[in-house]
């Protein structure tokens, strides 16, 4: 019997980074640790008023050693030894400004405490005006080279990011060489990489955010973007041709970080790629079965055979790219900006009264206040949900619109604002909970028409992630809005178990991915049925959404 072999799976989310050890056999889960990041937990660099959330690379680092090392330590020595590759997910596009060996800017003297220095998180908004400069720009230079991310560019993007980075910091702008994503620069980092140039790039970030297609030989030409701003002069050269898969390897783990972690220096290092799309694979994503990675966003991750896609261009989602999701398949992305973001609002606003008039009360002594605020915020989005659930459906109810973090897709936009109408006397916290969770599900509903409006069928939905796991409540909403079934996955860390897929193809014990998928996958174990009458009174309350965001729309625009 050949002995069992392990591999380590990173997913990096928005508040913290988990790992976990899987078994290559069966994909059991070993060992998994989370390392919340501190800084981002101080809010450290965050302007949430300015739309501006950036990410220390300390973070990142102190949360790769500390949750691998703790994996490792639990799993204990035997395990191991075992372990033949590690491959990451991160959130996305999360760019950062590197010097020439590939270090980002805020790990050097004198921009320790510059945001401009660190990664810009998927969620910053700060550039939105360099996003509308950039599709204007692209429909007159003549050449279509936003028509494999939907036509539209994003202000969450690689190069909105970059041109406003270089716009308003020229610090930053004397020192930086190139632009890196978060899921390039860790495997890099793993890696021992000393030259940028030399960064094994991932094809999911480059071609659904960085606007890089086989078509154009790479990136669009650098002339594209000089004429946008002569300060993108020059970039491109630094930056990347060649991408890569996340099947495949960008090295061995090195022997500085080998030491770290407890490792061998023979552990393969897979390519990177974003939480959503490994996350896709975790979950085991089918073919035309909408994959929904629900978290404090959504990521919708659709595949397809690249033949049925052909010349196909699916218009106001966030790209297509083939091999972005699994080698071989067309990789198709959408999503909503804000998801578990929006209860997320909704519950800090009830929470008030418990930061400032609790917290301030002489009635209770210090623990008491603490244990007691922790027992309410517990159980808020709980009840909420509980309550919500007795309420009919009624086309007279409360009405809302889920742009509290702008839309993502159909058709980026990250101006527009969130809204709640038909706010009466009568109107209490279950009911404006119930109208988010309703306008959640109808953004969702928004991207699965589009697609269907394209000519790409959706057969079936595929549930993953904290909120499909935790709430039963808006899953069956999910289900109703959508008028079909939709199957929530066993694991609990799919995104962190695509990355364990990845990590076990690259390092060769599958030839394929889709063979470590069928062998380490743990399967469904929910299935949420749409009730019919339910669904057909959404149909009319669909409706009502889409006049008051087409309204709302008009308004901002």
């Amino acid at each position: 019997m050949l002995p069992s072999s392990f591999v380590i799976g990173v997913d990096y989310g928005t508040d913290s980074v988990r790992s976990i050890i899987a078994d290559t056999a069966t994909g059991q889960e070993i060992a998994s640790s989370v390392f919340n990041y501190p800084r981002w937990k101080d809010g450290l660099h965050c302007i949430p008023a300015a739309n501006q959330f950036r990410q220390h690379p300390l973070d990142y680092i102190e949360g790769l050693e500390a949750s691998i090392k703790d994996c490792v330590k639990k799993a204990g020595p035997s395990v191991a030894a075992g372990i033949k590759g590690i491959s990451i997910d991160t959130t996305g596009s999360t760019p950062v400004a590197v010097d020439k060996t590939g270090t980002p800017l805020s790990l050097l003297p004198g921009f320790a405490d510059n945001p401009n220095a660190m990664f810009v998180l998927w969620k910053d908004h700060t550039a939105t005006k360099e996003a509308a400069e950039i599709n204007e720009h692209a429909v007159k230079s003549g050449t279509d080279y936003l028509q494999f991310v939907g036509g539209v560019y994003s202000s969450e993007w690689f190069w909105a990011k970059l041109l406003r980075t270089l716009r308003v910091d020229d610090k930053v702008r004397s020192a930086f060489y190139s632009w890196v994503e978060h899921c390039d620069w860790i495997p890099f980092l793993l890696t021992g990489g000393t030259d940028v140039l030399q960064m094994k790039r991932s094809v999911c970030a480059a071609g659904h955010k960085a606007l890089w297609a086989a078509a154009y030989n790479g990136l669009p030409p650098d002339d594209f973007f000089t004429t946008l701003d002569p300060l993108l002069n020059g970039v491109t050269k630094n930056l990347f041709t060649e991408t890569y898969t996340a099947d495949k390897s960008v090295g061995q783990l090195s022997m500085a970080w080998a030491g770290r972690l407890g490792l061998s220096t023979q552990v393969v290092i897979g390519a990177g790629a974003f939480d959503a799309h490994m996350g896709a694979v975790g979950g085991q994503i089918e073919p035309y079965h909408l994959s929904k990675v629900m978290g404090t966003s959504t990521c919708d991750m659709l595949i397809a055979p690249v033949d049925d896609v052909k010349d196909k261009l699916i218009k106001g989602i966030c790209g297509q790219v083939p091999g972005s999701i699994i080698p071989g398949m067309m990789g198709m992305e959408a999503g909503q900006s804000a998801f578990g973001d929006t209860y997320a609002w909704f519950k800090n606003i009830l929470e008030w009264p418990l930061d400032v008039i609790l917290n301030s009360s002489s009635l209770i002594d210090r623990d008491t206040k603490k244990l007691l605020r922790s027992e309410i915020s517990d159980k808020i989005i709980a009840e909420l949900s509980v309550e919500a659930a007795k309420l009919p459906v009624d086309s007279k109810d409360e009405l809302a619109i889920d742009w509290l973090n702008g839309r993502r897709t159909p058709d980026a936009n990250q101006l527009l604002k969130a809204a709640i109408n038909g706010l009466n006397l009568g109107t209490d916290a279950p009911r404006i909970f119930k109208a988010l969770v309703e306008a959640t599900c109808f953004g969702a509903k928004a991207i699965v028409d589009r697609f269907k409006k394209e000519g790409v069928p959706v057969k079936g939905l595929i549930g993953l992630g904290g909120v499909a796991k935790k709430s039963p409540y808006i899953m069956q909403v999910m289900a109703d809005v959508m008028g079909m079934p939709i199957r929530i996955h066993k694991s609990e860390q799919t995104c962190a178990m695509g990355a364990a897929m990845f990590a076990a193809t690259a390092s060769g014990i599958y030839n394929k991915v889709e063979d470590a998928m069928a062998a380490m996958g743990q399967g469904f174990d929910t299935t949420y049925r749409p009730n019919k009458g339910d669904s057909r009174l959404y149909a009319a309350r669909y409706k009502q959404y889409k006049k008051l965001g087409s309204y709302i729309e008009k308004q901002i625009s």
